[in-house]
Order: structure tokens, then C-alpha cells, then sequence
């Protein structure tokens, strides 16, 4: 890929993602996939104003060895170094970028429920941390080709060409490059996106719904409630201090956070799931007062069935977001096994945290508040797919009106 390209979409990083202030300390996290990007990164956020970018390097064979070789006590055990780490996220707010590019199988045969365990025991130390920064710093997913991740993707192809075609996979369906392949103003293109995204939320905003119904005729038939306070967001976002970005990109989705201990029925993935370095693949989940009481998986049942038993918010909806079946990412007709793309070609639901700035005025509630007033609280959020070329949803109002909100997979209105 061209290197003005790859530095227009650095720059869409620096500017949109995070929107980098004078003084910013930014923090990258990144794979070993693709380092000269990185540093393309890195020095678009300099260009901003950024006072220091540090990267954080992740790598699967690593992680794999890790938790082969190392004993749980080790692996669950949060050091004083690590905890220094934390300390000093809360303390300097950083900006972060996670850049994502791993193999989507990258952990196959790991010992999942070690991790599991492994997991549940930091958690007590890492969560006063992430509540204390909730809503307060700038982050931005997006990602980068990685050879495995890209020759999952494209296997009937070398290497070689399996990146370049995730390459323009990723630079399209981020509005870097339009359809032909041909360089746009990204930043111009994201202005407009957002605005998009303004106009649909003040419209479902100003219904006041209770509750979605979703069905379609792979057998989805579930109903979820909605919080009385709770608003739908999409594209930009602010954080308490008032500055705005842009948490996902590539991102189509229209998101509310559901009341949690609300959804009965049942609903079936209408893509795979990417989770912990293993794909779940067709699969389904039945609700009963609100939780997830049997899940079911032609592929990865046990790891699907895992993931929601990480503690009591697992098995709880966190996300309800709305994206038509008619998007760019669904109609480039890739399936990218990973979840940054794959949610924004379809509905999708989210086992575990809800998210507080889904409420009106959140910054008026602490997160007890929050969480009372239904926001769910867990250590996962996992996106799943279930939009499908036929999916139904209708909206109830408070006086019992029903609204639709979706048809034949696309927005109603």
C-alpha cells in the first residue's frame, strides 16, 4: 500500500480517532504485524501536538507460552509494576490506540479456562481503575492487515496479495479510500459521517422507547427493554471533560445500552465470532428474565458458553446497536472474523458492560447510579453479530405504541 495512503489514514487516526491535543501522552497498542504503520501513527500524533507516544506490543505465541508455562498464580497475579501502569493511566488521562491485526485463530488449543481463572483474579484490581476512568480519556480501535489475519480472509491467496486486498479492505470500509481505490479527504468524509449519525439519534431519541422486539426467520424472536433515561449514540463521542472522538473506525452502528435483567426470547448469530483467539461460529442464545440461560454453538460451544459465565454481568445484554444490513462493510461481501468490522455489517448485540454515557445527562450519576438505574456492569463486552436480510425490529413507546424501527434488515424511516 502507498505510503501516502497508509499516512492519510494515520493522520484520520490522529486527528478523528483520538483527536490529539497540544500536551497529549498517547498510548498505541499494536501487534508485530505491521511496525512501520506504527510509527506512522505515532508521528501523526506528534504532528497534533501529542507530548509522548509510548507503544504497548502484543503477540499471540507469546501469550500462548504464557499461559502453557506459567503457573495460575502467576498468570492471576496483578505485579506492582503493572499496578504502577494503571496508576499512571488514571493520573495522565493517556489517549489510547489499539491497533487491531491478530489471527483470529491465533489462540486455538490454548488453555481457555486457565485464562478464564487467570482473568477473574486480576479482575479486583484492574476494575477500581477502569471505573475510575470511565467516560474520562480518548481511545480509538482500528486495525491494520496482519499475514494470518489476512489469509483468513482471503485464503485462496499468496500472502503477499491477501494483505494488500485486506489493506484496501480496511482503507475503504474507513472512508480513506472510496470504491475505485482513489484517495479522499478523511477527514472531511468523517465530518459528514458524524453528522449522518446526529440525524439518526435525535430521531430515536425523540420516541421515547421501552423496548425493541428483534425477528427474523432464522428463528430470532426476542424482546429487550430499555432504560426510561437511556439515549442512542453513533459515531462521535465526548468525554466528561468535553473533548470529542471517534472510538471506532471503521464504524455503521446506531447504540443504545438495554436495561439490564431485561430480554426474554431467543436470537442466532448471523456471523462468526472472534473471541479470545478462537472463532465461535453459529450459534444461539436463549434469555430468560434478562439473563442468558442456554447457549448453543456448532463451533466453540464450550468457549461461547464460557464467555458468558464470567461473572454475573457476563450473562446479561450490555448493547443493543443498529446498523443496516445495506452498509459498506456488508456490501463489500467480506467477512473479516474480527469484530471491529464484522459488527458494522450487521445488528449486533453485546454480552456483558453497558455503557454509562448511554444515559441522559450521565454525568450527573455516579456509576452506582448508573448501575441501578440499569446500565450492566461486567468485566467482558462481547459484540455479536445478528443482523440478517430480513431482520425485523419495532419499537414500543411508553404509551404502547409500536414503531418500526428496522425492516427487511434496513432502517424503517
Amino acid at each position: 500500500m502507498k505510503k501516502t495512503v497508509l499516512k492519510e489514514y494515520a493522520k484520520l487516526l490522529a486527528y478523528c480517532g483520538l483527536n490529539i491535543k497540544k500536551g497529549d501522552v498517547v498510548i498505541i497498542n499494536a501487534s508485530l504485524d505491521q511496525p512501520d504503520f506504527v510509527v506512522m501513527a505515532a508521528e501523526a500524533c506528534y504532528k497534533r501536538g501529542a507530548s509522548r507516544v509510548m507503544v504497548e506490543w502484543d503477540y499471540q505465541p507469546m501469550t500462548k507460552l504464557a499461559v502453557k508455562y506459567r503457573t495460575l498464580k502467576s498468570l492471576g497475579t496483578i505485579e506492582a509494576f503493572e499496578e504502577a501502569k494503571l496508576k499512571y493511566r488514571l493520573e495522565k488521562n493517556p489517549a489510547m490506540l489499539y491497533l487491531l491485526s491478530d489471527d483470529p485463530d491465533g489462540l486455538k488449543g490454548i488453555n481457555q479456562e486457565k485464562m478464564t481463572k487467570a482473568a477473574r483474579m486480576k479482575y479486583p484490581v484492574i476494575k477500581p481503575y477502569r471505573d475510575a476512568m470511565d467516560n474520562k480519556y480518548k481511545w480509538c480501535i482500528a486495525s491494520v492487515p496482519g499475514n494470518a489475519w489476512a489469509k483468513k480472509v482471503f485464503p485462496g491467496e499468496r500472502t503477499s496479495v491477501a494483505v494488500e486486498k485486506l489493506w484496501n479492505a480496511i482503507l475503504y470500509t474507513s472512508r480513506v479510500l472510496d470504491a475505485e481505490g482513489n484517495l479522499l479527504d478523511a477527514v472531511a468524509e468523517w465530518d459528514k459521517h458524524n453528522k449522518n449519525f446526529a440525524e439518526k439519534c435525535a430521531y430515536l431519541n425523540s420516541l421515547g422507547l421501552t423496548e425493541l422486539h428483534y425477528t427474523a426467520s432464522n428463528g430470532t424472536d426476542l424482546t429487550v427493554g430499555l432504560i426510561p433515561e437511556g439515549i442512542f449514540l453513533g459515531g462521535g463521542e465526548n468525554t466528561l471533560g468535553g473533548e470529542y472522538y471517534n472510538p471506532n473506525i471503521p464504524t455503521e452502528e446506531t447504540f443504545t445500552s438495554p436495561r439490564a435483567g431485561s430480554a426474554e426470547g431467543i436470537v442466532y448469530s448471523s456471523l462468526p465470532l472472534s473471541y479470545r483467539g478462537e472463532v465461535i461460529d453459529n450459534f444461539s442464545l436463549r434469555f430468560e428474565g434478562g439473563k442468558a440461560v442456554e447457549a448453543h454453538a456448532e463451533k466453540n460451544e464450550d468457549l461461547l458458553k464460557q464467555m458468558i459465565s464470567m461473572d454475573e454481568g457476563a450473562a446479561m445484554l450490555g448493547e443493543c446497536a443498529l446498523v443496516p444490513y445495506d452498509s459498506p462493510i456488508r456490501n463489500s461481501g467480506i467477512t473479516f472474523y474480527e469484530t471491529l468490522f464484522d459488527e458494522n455489517a450487521a445488528c449486533h448485540l453485546a454480552m456483558g458492560a453497558g455503557f454509562t454515557n448511554c444515559l441522559r445527562d450521565y454525568d450527573k450519576y455516579t456509576l452506582e447510579e448508573a448501575h441501578a438505574m440499569g446500565i450492566n456492569d461486567s468485566m467482558i463486552h462481547v459484540d455479536f453479530m445478528i443482523g440478517t436480510a430480513d431482520l425485523c425490529i419495532e419499537g414500543k413507546t411508553a404509551d404502547g405504541s409500536v414503531v418500526k424501527i428496522f425492516e427487511n434488515g434496513n432502517w424503517a424511516f
